[in-house]
């Protein structure tokens, strides 16, 4: 009982500490002129939503008695994130996209934070591996949603942040689909190359159609990691790299 009460309590103080970190920022970014009223209230929604499904796993797959330093910095970065999405509506000026790039670029670093403290800590867990993973794609969505806005690419580009999603919803359809992968550094290292990718395609000095050469070759490196990861799971292939 000890160890649940400790748990949910540091839950309540991260996640409190991210809503403070979204509500400032979106009050922050809101003074902009082309950003509408509504800008602060739309991140805290989307931070909302991404703290109640992260904490509807945290009892089941986080096996430690408090939270973590580590998930104390992804819960941040999924703050970050819900910052660059709520920019998602809200016109397509120069300074926004310095904004965004400013952001994003904030929640790639932290992307190697996380993992390192939960190494050095000995906190590593099941759901702060998914946290990190399902705040990545929700960046990764909500850059191709806005480089589509921004006019750097055509409606295409979102597929770059749609394709994790459909990967998912393919194992609700076929259950070979489910079977856990193997643990690739290919995945990473093609997430940061997407992230980069779309950060430089929203840079307002990068135009078509040098931002939509960029955008495009990004998704096909993403088509082709998620192809080898079906591959392997439909037993094509025997995945040893």
């Amino acid at each position: 009982m000890g160890s649940h009460a400790s748990l949910r309590s540091t839950v309540i103080i991260t996640v409190s500490a991210g809503f403070v970190i979204v509500a400032a920022g979106g009050v922050a970014l809101a003074h902009g002129a082309s950003r509408g009223p509504a800008y602060p209230a739309k991140a805290v929604v989307i931070f909302a939503i991404v703290a109640a499904l992260a904490s509807t796993f945290v009892r089941s797959s986080h096996p430690f008695p408090t939270f973590g330093a580590a998930n104390a910095v992804t819960t941040a970065r999924a703050a970050l994130v819900a910052l660059v999405a709520a920019f998602i509506g809200e016109g397509a000026a120069p300074a926004q996209a310095a904004a965004i790039v400013t952001l994003a670029t904030a929640v790639t670093v932290l992307d190697g934070v996380d993992g390192w403290i939960a190494r050095r800590t000995g906190m590593g867990s099941d759901f702060g591996a998914r946290f990190d993973m399902e705040t990545d794609a929700l960046l990764i969505l909500a850059l191709s949603i806005l480089t589509c806005q921004y006019g750097k690419a055509g409606a295409w580009v979102v597929l770059s942040g749609l394709l994790r999603y459909l990967f998912v919803a393919a194992g609700w359809v076929w259950a070979w689909m489910k079977r856990p992968l193997p643990p690739r550094f290919r995945r990473k290292m093609v997430c940061v190359v997407q992230i980069v990718a779309l950060l430089i395609a929203l840079l307002p000095a990068v135009v078509p159609p040098a931002s939509r050469v960029i955008a495009a070759a990004s998704l096909a490196l993403l088509a082709w990691s998620f192809g080898v990861d079906t591959a392997w799971l439909a037993g094509y292939t025997d995945e040893s790299r």
